[in-house]
């Protein structure tokens, strides 16, 4: 067995889970439905792909910070 980290973030109407490990994304309408929908793409792109070399080595370390004059852009709608 493998462990794996989960990004989750809200979006406008779902939560968008990424394992940054292998770049892969789901999501869904509840945290706990994203993480499960994120298993699964996980799961079915080891097994398609495998683990890549050196993946699971070490420790996973998610931090946030800031940047100073970040400007945010405005969204495009036709």
């Amino acid at each position: 067995m493998e462990t794996f980290t989960a990004i989750i973030r809200k979006s406008e109407k779902q939560f968008v889970a990424l394992c940054p490990e292998l770049d892969v994304v789901s999501q869904g309408y509840t945290i706990e439905e994203s993480i499960k929908n994120l298993k699964e793409a996980v799961e079915l792109y080891i097994e398609e792909m495998g683990i890549p070399y050196g993946t699971c080595k070490g420790e996973t370390i998610v931090v946030s910070f800031d940047v100073k004059n970040a400007k945010i852009a405005s969204p495009v709608r036709a």
